[in-house]
């Protein structure tokens, strides 16, 4: 893995045909792509999965290939509305899909909001933890009209945060990427260690 690019799963979770969010994770993941990450799109709003049913969902027409695409990844950048101080729905159905798939792999969330979308932070950090993933210890929240306007963005703050956000991103996605090679494929004790063939 350590000369292996990082692959990183970007996930739109906003079904608003000029979503914010979508333009927010658009711009990380066309940054992380020129850093020389393998970067796959999934645009809820593109490409609609069924409610989440226990009893049928793992034998849908396109679970295969969506699951192919989540094993693949080795990191999440997770981009969703606050609503109501929650994650969307688009974003929690597809959540609610995966779970093993998600060990040991990085979440990167990023959450438009007028109230600093901390409680969504936290709810995505909950998933992690709950499916023994990790987290960055923070996330990216921003305005409509205020950091994003008309599809640019426009604040020069958020972009230096939003620079930050990616470093980290590729940096502990990496870190992360190659620790989990090592303990899938090795011995020692570990939470890994469930997942090894």
């Amino acid at each position: 893995m350590k000369n292996a690019s990082l692959r990183i799963l970007a996930v739109a979770g906003s079904l608003n045909k000029k979503s914010v969010t979508r333009t927010v994770v658009q711009h990380v993941a066309t940054k992380l792509e020129s850093d020389g990450c393998i970067v796959d799109l999934l645009d809820l709003n593109k490409e609609p999965l069924p409610l989440f049913n226990p009893d049928t969902s793992y034998r849908g027409k396109d679970y295969e290939k969506l699951k192919a695409r989540v094993e693949c990844a080795d990191v999440y950048l997770l981009g969703t509305p606050d609503y109501h101080g929650s994650i969307s729905s688009p974003m929690k159905n597809f959540l609610d899909h995966f779970w093993k798939e998600f060990t040991g792999k990085l979440f990167a969330s990023v959450v438009a909001s007028h109230e600093k979308g901390l409680t969504v932070t936290d709810q995505l950090r909950t998933v992690a933890r709950q499916c023994y993933a990790w987290s960055l210890p923070y996330g990216i929240s921003f305005m409509e009209g205020e950091d994003v306007v008309e599809g640019r963005i426009v604040n020069n703050s958020f972009k230096k945060r939003l620079e930050m956000f990616i470093r980290d991103t590729h940096v502990y996605g990496k870190i992360l990427a190659n620790q989990r090679q090592i303990d899938l494929h090795g011995t020692d004790p570990t939470f890994m260690a469930k997942l090894r063939p």
